[in-house]
């Protein structure tokens, strides 16, 4: 995809796109891309969110778009105050993968699975519906999300491009 309007979303971090912008982030391993869209204003948002929740947070100001639960909430008012109503947002999420092989059931990691549970979770607080997810598997992914349609483009070494 050549666009001319790219919004690079990095790790740990979130932006919005109008006007055909696209958004992407690479890297998505246990991450989860998740991707929010007022198909009516035609705002999108994307947060790649590494961790489920602020409650492990170690630093003294807390990184809110590196936890699912401070990034979707942060997400959302940078979206309302661009002009979305969240009464017409939905979402799409990837990522999510359980990178490692576990030895025992430690939750600790699980860090994939528990990153897509709790934003299912805090997307299900705001009723927003889940129109899509590609998560799990063990491989990383890229994604890109157009904001002149929600289209969320999913690339991955194993599985080529798919859009969901």
């Amino acid at each position: 995809m050549i666009q001319q309007n790219l919004v690079k979303v990095g790790m740990a971090d979130l932006n919005i796109a109008t006007d055909g912008a696209i958004l992407k982030t690479t890297g998505l391993g246990s991450c989860v891309g998740l991707t929010l869209y007022d198909p009516v204003r035609k705002i999108a948002g994307m947060a790649h969110v590494m961790l489920p929740s602020s409650e492990i947070a170690r630093e003294s100001k807390i990184n809110a778009a590196k936890y699912a639960d401070t990034a979707i909430p942060e997400l959302l008012d940078r979206m309302l105050f661009a002009g979305a109503l969240i009464e017409r947002i939905k979402a799409k999420m990837a990522g999510g993968a359980q990178m490692f092989a576990m030895s025992g059931h430690s939750d600790s990691l699980r860090i994939g699975p528990r990153n897509v549970e709790s934003c299912s979770e805090m997307l299900h607080r705001y009723r927003i519906p889940v129109l899509a997810q590609d998560t799990g598997g063990s491989y990383g992914r890229t994604i890109e999300f157009d904001s002149t349609n929600g289209m969320l483009s999913i690339r991955s070494v194993q599985f080529g491009t798919k859009e969901i």
